[in-house]
């Protein structure tokens, strides 16, 4: 054992002897560890953020949006004919009726969630507020993996009445209840006083993800139940005086339901017929969500009188398919910085050799005085693994400073791993050995009497 630490310390004196070599042969290593840390901290947070996404938009979802026109314009890229025009007069929109009817036809509908959702102004003691309405039922909370920290979730008397109650999200509850438990006080929303019955748990969720999904901030709206929104605070398929003496409503009868919507109007409110914003529905098992969404186009579009008033999108296939995208991109990176470490060993075995080429005289000097063939070997494979480890580290301590300077900088998420260092460390310590035996075995191989007499 003390013989091969006599050889270790030689080859440290070597590699010392020559900093300006090593250090040059260390670059490739270096810049290789780097490049693989920096690109897997760039797929961790890729791969993050899909997670986060998915948490947002649920398992296993199906989206129906309702779609309208603004303005009381049509489609930029299409031009309905007349019989469709006419056709669409008279469709209902989404109704609270869909939502029933998918629940009970399609056996594959684990849950279905309709929402309903209005930009309104939030007051409490003075403090006022813009914020968003929305009249959910207890399957949204299941759907989106919402938990309430504190208070309770709606009972069946609540949402069959319509009780005047909800539940808010954590900004509100920062925002208006500071220095007070919310549960049991008032708030109120619009024209209407809200008891507070229980308080959702932060999300984190970046502002461009939720948009890009095209969910809201949960953390900043107000949840009550749909019945509570339908009949306190406003529902865009209920006949009202004022839509009566503008005599430009159509009625729908639709089972024991009575509907109503405006069929021209300038205002974009009034435009949207719809008596849901949109409907969720949770599919039991994810094989089954490319069949249910066909069902349900179908069934939707015969509800709908052939009307195409509505937009179906499935999040969880957008985010696997934007998943594999990011796959692929990332692998294409990771083989790119595994060829830099390629390049880094195969500098390494020129550096050696050409170092091996320089020192024939000192092996033959060392043979001369007893040095084994295995005492060579061990000391010029001690060199290049000592190299190859330094710059190791030191591309350990680059590679986490890139990937915090890529995140600060583009707003990319980079999460640095133990398993990515430890497989980097892992490549440049195996690049050492790998590279630099072949050197190291050249240099045993040398003749001693020969290798006395080189110059």
């Amino acid at each position: 054992m003390e013989r091969y630490l006599e050889i270790l310390q030689v080859a440290l004196e070597a590699v010392f002897a020559n900093r300006s070599r090593s250090i040059l042969t260390a670059l490739g290593i270096i810049f290789g560890v780097a490049a693989v840390i920096a690109m897997m901290a760039i797929g961790n947070g890729a791969q993050q953020e899909i997670l986060d996404q998915m948490k947002m938009v649920g398992v296993n979802n199906i989206v129906v949006q309702a779609r309208y026109e603004k303005n009381g314009s049509g489609d930029d890229d299409t031009e309905e004919s007349g019989v469709q025009q006419q056709r669409k007069q008279y469709s209902p929109g989404l109704t609270l009726l869909d939502a029933e009817g998918i629940k009970e036809v399609i056996p594959t509908v684990k849950r279905v969630s309709p929402e309903v959702s209005y930009e309104t102004s939030i007051i409490k003691d003075g403090i006022r507020q813009q914020a968003k309405l929305n009249g959910v039922q207890p399957d949204f909370f299941e759907v989106f993996n919402l938990t309430i920290t504190s208070g309770n979730m709606f009972t069946a008397d609540q949402l069959e009445s319509g009780s005047p109650v909800c539940i808010i999200g954590p900004a509100i509850k920062s925002k208006f209840f500071a220095l007070e438990d919310p549960i049991g006080k008032h708030i109120k929303c619009g024209n209407i006083w809200l008891k507070v019955i229980g308080v959702l748990e932060n999300r984190l969720a970046s502002l461009q993800s939720s948009q890009d999904l095209g969910i809201s901030d949960f953390n900043n709206n107000i949840y009550a139940p749909i019945q509570t929104v339908l009949l306190r605070f406003k529902d865009r398929a209920r006949i009202n005086e004022g839509s009566l003496s503008n005599g430009n409503q159509t009625v729908i009868y639709s089972g024991n339901s009575v509907m109503s919507f405006s069929s021209s109007s300038s205002s974009e409110d009034d435009a949207n017929y719809h008596q849901l914003d949109r409907i969720v529905v949770q599919v039991d098992e994810s094989a089954n969500l490319t069949s249910t969404t066909q069902i349900l186009t179908k069934m939707l579009n015969r509800r709908h009188l052939g009307v195409e008033d509505f937009q179906i999108t499935v999040p969880e296939l957008l985010l696997k398919q934007e998943q594999r995208t990011k796959d692929i991109f990332n692998i294409v990176l990771g083989a790119i910085a595994g060829i830099s470490l390629l390049v880094g060993g195969i500098g390494i075995m020129n550096i050696m050799l050409a170092s091996v080429m320089e020192r024939i005289r000192e092996i033959g000097v060392r043979r001369s005085v007893g040095a084994t063939k295995r005492d060579i070997i061990f000391q010029f494979l001690s060199e290049a693994i000592l190299i190859s480890i330094s710059g190791g580290l030191f591309g350990i301590l680059l590679g986490v400073i890139m990937a915090r300077t890529i995140m600060e900088t583009t707003d990319i998420l980079t999460i640095v791993s133990a398993g990515s260092i430890m497989i980097s460390f892992g490549v440049a310590a195996t690049v050492g050995i790998v590279f630099g035996y072949l050197p190291a075995r050249k240099a045993a191989q040398q003749d001693p009497v020969t290798s006395l007499r080189h110059d």
